[in-house]
């Protein structure tokens, strides 16, 4: 794919970091809506190692969860022909705007009120000053390719709205040269909880793997979670967030495997047990992984680092140019 000024489609920027094993959550969340939006826009799909590392990573690990990141997006369904897939670290305009945007865009007052910050190290002893700014190297990366659409969970709102008001800030004192991206979110799946609390996300930094399917389990072992699944009182079938939130979260978990609406479902398993329902969420959660893992080992590091590669190469341009632009109304340039 060439992304180019005659090219009419929206352009669409997302990214996951590479900081630990992905997970179903992951992928009902935000890959597999990436997968249905490369046909209809110019998809911008980013490693971003840079966020990564705001915790300490080891090294090696840092280095082959970059490329398990880029086999999951393939075998998802990503197609490099269609959409770009590039490392953040491989554009080195993402940094240079990041440190751009906290002198001339970025006020104390904005990241004090990111509440992601808050709950992954505000009361820690020793927290690197990058995750407290990442928010606004989160900004630079959507900002540097005219994103139009940033296709998040609801945990990310927040994020883009920072984005959001920093382009407008920019381009208020500077002049214009920011678009104003808009938030993304599917409507049924942007939130899958954690299989052992139906109040919390799913997670990969979650204490315990029972919270979490990877999407590099073995079939058995994920049919086995789900078995374990916690479940609410009574035994209905019925889709409830409110009263029933743990069952809800399964029942969005098998409406998306299986594209069987929660209200079909419902009538599905009239007069049945979780029991019964979890069996079934069991054996398409296996038949997914199956397949799934199949293309994932299917895939070469040496062809995931070309099409790093080649992504980078596709889009370099257009941060360069942003960035030139923006340097420009700066008088730096």
């Amino acid at each position: 794919m060439e992304l180019n000024k005659n090219n009419s489609k929206l352009t669409v920027f997302s990214g996951v970091q590479p900081s630990g094993v992905l997970h179903l959550g992951k992928y009902l969340g935000a890959l597999e809506q990436w997968v249905k939006m490369q046909d209809e826009y110019n998809c911008i799909f980013c490693v971003v190692d840079y966020h990564a590392i705001t915790v300490k990573q080891e090294p090696k690990n840092l280095a082959e969860n970059i490329i398990s990141v880029v086999k999951a997006y393939l075998a998802a369904g990503i197609n490099p022909e269609k959409a770009v897939i590039f490392q953040q670290s491989d554009i080195s305009a993402h940094t240079e705007l990041a440190w751009i945007l906290n002198c001339a865009a970025a006020r104390l007052t904005d990241l004090n009120k990111m509440t992601q910050f808050k709950d992954k190290g505000a009361n820690k002893e020793s927290v690197s000053v990058g995750l407290y700014d990442y928010p606004v190297l989160m900004a630079a990366d959507i900002l540097l390719y005219h994103t139009d659409a940033v296709p998040v969970g609801e945990d990310q709102i927040q994020h883009v709205e920072l984005t959001r008001a920093l382009a407008q800030r920019f381009n208020r004192e500077y002049g214009p040269v920011f678009k104003i991206p808009e938030v993304a979110i599917r409507k049924q799946g942007a939130r899958i909880m954690g299989l052992d609390d139906p109040a919390k996300k799913m997670s990969k930094s979650a204490s315990s793997p029972a919270n979490y399917i990877a999407l590099t389990d073995a079939p058995e072992v994920a049919a086995k979670k789900i078995m374990r699944a916690v479940t609410d009182s009574g035994k209905e079938i019925k889709y409830d967030l409110e009263n029933k939130p743990a069952i809800a979260n399964l029942m969005t978990i098998y409406s998306l495997l299986t594209d069987a609406s929660p209200k079909e479902l419902e009538k599905n398993y009239q007069g049945r047990g979780y029991g019964d329902f979890k069996k079934d969420l069991a054996e398409e959660v296996k038949k997914f992984l199956t397949g799934f893992q199949i293309k994932y080992n299917s895939f070469h590091d040496n062809e995931v680092r070309q099409i790093l590669k080649d992504g980078a190469k596709k889009i370099s341009l257009i941060a360069e140019e942003t960035l030139k632009k923006v340097k420009e109304k700066l008088g730096i340039n």
